[in-house]
């Protein structure tokens, strides 16, 4: 497949690594009723990184390794928008300055950058620190590919995906088929530039069907019926593929949340099950 990567703009970005962030109110009452301090969205988080499970630990929308932004939020949404799924980052300032990792996904509302690093690099970083994202892939997009469009994808994660033509679609390995029945909170956002959308994963039988308690951080998914062209929005026969870019939540509304990397208003795209489809395994990381 062939795309416009040459034409790419390729920018340094940077951000710091963020705080972790709690509710104003401490605690937070779930979908159950029941109220519950848990750790949450920022910081650099030592135990949780892509491939490990999005239901594997007590916390709520935790966002594996670690947590970026600048400090002006104007600047922030440029940084948001511009890293890609896949770019490198390394390190700029501190302890473990000149350490490199990848950016594996977006979180909305809070508007952080999630990048992957070793254990041994997180060990020896600290709130603040300067990472700096070889930001590349905004305004990628493949030739005679009808209505599929990429979104937040480095080119050189895209070559990595393992997509292939047939006939009018393109076959793409995914991890898990997700329905658009159960997404939520990120719905009706106007672009998909920045941020995600979460998988509710309250109504048993659908999780049974799908396997959505099986959703690791770092999955390729497919969401069944979800045009995310101008927005994300319910389309009929329409296919999105997305990866998860942080933990479960147990909020009304919440889960797992879905940084796009592409979608088909047309059903342009056909996904093939593949339990190898996550960043962890196509990036190398683990």
């Amino acid at each position: 497949m062939t795309t416009n990567r040459s034409r790419l703009v390729a920018q340094i970005l940077t951000g710091q690594a963020a705080p972790p962030v709690l509710s104003s109110g401490l605690y937070d009452v779930g979908a159950d009723g029941v109220p519950r301090i848990l750790p949450s969205v920022g910081g650099i988080t030592l135990n949780v990184r892509i491939g490990d499970s999005a239901f594997g630990f007590e916390a709520d929308h935790v966002e594996p390794a670690v947590s970026l932004r600048a400090a002006d939020d104007r600047v922030n949404a440029a940084f948001c928008a511009l890293a890609c799924v896949g770019n490198v980052a390394t390190v700029a300032s501190g302890d473990a300055k000149g350490e490199r990792g990848f950016v594996t996904g977006k979180h909305g509302g809070v508007e952080h950058v999630i990048v992957d690093f070793t254990p041994e690099t997180m060990q020896k970083m600290q709130i603040g620190d300067a990472i700096s994202v070889h930001a590349v892939g905004v305004g990628l997009a493949l030739d005679d590919a009808g209505d599929v469009k990429l979104f937040n994808c480095d080119p050189d994660l895209f070559e990595k995906l393992g997509v292939v033509p047939d006939g009018a679609t393109l076959r793409v390995p995914v991890a898990r088929t997700v329905p658009a029945r159960v997404m939520g909170s990120g719905l009706g956002r106007q672009t998909v530039a920045r941020g995600d959308y979460d998988v509710q994963c309250f109504d048993e039988p659908t999780v049974r069907e799908f396997g959505l308690n099986q959703l690791r951080l770092g999955d390729l998914v497919a969401i069944l019926d979800a045009d995310n062209t101008f927005g994300r929005i319910y389309r009929s026969g329409a296919v999105t593929i997305g990866v998860v870019a942080h933990g479960a939540s147990l909020l009304a509304g919440h889960g797992p949340g879905i940084t796009t990397l592409m979608t088909s208003a047309s059903g342009a795209i056909t996904p093939v099950l593949d339990p190898r489809a996550n960043l962890a395994t196509i990036l190398e990381l683990r």
